[in-house]
């Protein structure tokens, strides 16, 4: 039988933790040094840890205008096999506001597993910087560097995750209700990467998820399976449907987002028609709790949403929009470094 020794420092280290006005297990987590592919792999605890950090910053740095060089000497690099303005704006500004050094990789300047095998790459590149962030076409690129490289690994979006995108959604939220415990977030759209994310996440927040989704267009089985078992170990609710308005019903969020992915414009004829009914509108929303607000990734195509919603003060997309770069900012620093927030703990 082995016993694992615990140093006096570190329990100093422990007490000092539980005895602090914001007690709560995600106060002592620490995530330096892990990769972040999917929110699957994250606990309750260290999604929170995630947002709180997030928040923090933003508030330190936006409302009381400190300068906080956290990543200072440090660099990213940033592999992009999919264009993009929110990922690429939100990573460059965010990194270098914390005074570190960000790196744009294109298809044209690295040859992610063409001219270089994935592997080989996520091994230099382990040497020349800190962290990596790759935005790439199959999941599994971002698995293949995860295992070869020595540095932290961040999705930047894959066909199947995009999670960096719901660390934004749920901050967005918990700013403006004020807690998100008991919240329902209504998807109404395709089965996309997007939706995937937020049903790894939701039930671990407290969240309840109803979900429509066009028949042919829904979620992977897998993934299904996963929040299944998340939405019953948590206690939340999980519906599946394909009847928009069943989703909608009672909600306090409604989330779209595109119908037509990047590689996907071949099956742009036929997803507008299978799509049709799905489109977010007034009438929508009048199912929905007063309270009802409206969040899209974008870019936005009228067909997903009208104007009267879009432009409407339900409409939160562009608050949803900046917070892409707090949450990457708070992802990266909680990667990279010990940081512990100074203000005060979010509700959640």
């Amino acid at each position: 039988m082995f016993v694992k020794l615990v140093s006096v420092n570190s329990l100093k280290t422990l007490l000092k933790l539980s005895s602090r006005s914001f007690s709560s297990s995600c106060a002592a987590v620490n995530l330096k040094g892990r990769s972040f592919l999917t929110l699957k792999d994250f606990s309750s605890d260290e999604i929170q840890r995630l947002l709180w950090v997030s928040g923090d910053l933003k508030h330190r740095i936006k409302h009381q205008q400190q300068y906080l060089p956290l990543l200072q000497g440090k660099s990213i690099a940033m592999i992009f096999e999919k264009r993009s303005t929110r990922t690429r704006m939100s990573t460059e500004t965010g990194f270098s506001l914390l005074g570190g050094h960000p790196c744009f990789l294109t298809s044209q300047d690295i040859h992610l597993g063409v001219n270089e095998s994935c592997s080989d790459t996520a091994r230099v590149l382990s040497g020349f910087c800190d962290i990596v962030l790759a935005r790439v076409y199959s999941h599994s690129t971002l698995e293949e560097l995860d295992k070869a490289a020595s540095i932290p690994i961040i999705n930047g979006l894959s066909d199947l995750y995009h999670p960096i995108q719901i660390l934004a959604d749920f901050l967005t939220l918990q700013e403006h209700y004020g807690s998100l415990r008991g919240l329902t977030v209504s998807w109404i759209g395709d089965g996309n990467n997007v939706l995937h994310s937020f049903m790894m996440t939701a039930a671990k927040l407290g969240v309840h998820l109803r979900i429509a989704t066009p028949k042919g267009y829904e979620p992977v089985q897998s993934v299904i399976q996963e929040a299944q078992k998340l939405s019953k170990e948590h206690g939340t609710q999980l519906l599946l449907t394909s009847d928009p308005m069943e989703a909608a019903h009672g909600s306090n969020v409604l989330v779209t987002d595109t119908w037509v992915s990047m590689g996907q414009e071949e099956e742009k004829k036929k997803r507008l028609k299978d799509f049709e009914g799905y489109q977010i509108t007034m009438k929508t929303g009048s199912v929905c709790k007063p309270d009802w607000t409206f969040l899209h990734c974008l870019p936005r195509k009228m067909e997903e949403v009208d104007d009267e919603v879009f432009y409407s003060s339900r409409s939160l997309v562009f608050p949803e929009a900046e917070n892409r770069k707090w949450t990457i900012m708070g992802l990266v620093v909680s990667l990279l470094t010990d940081y512990t927030p100074q203000t005060p703990m979010l509700k959640f």
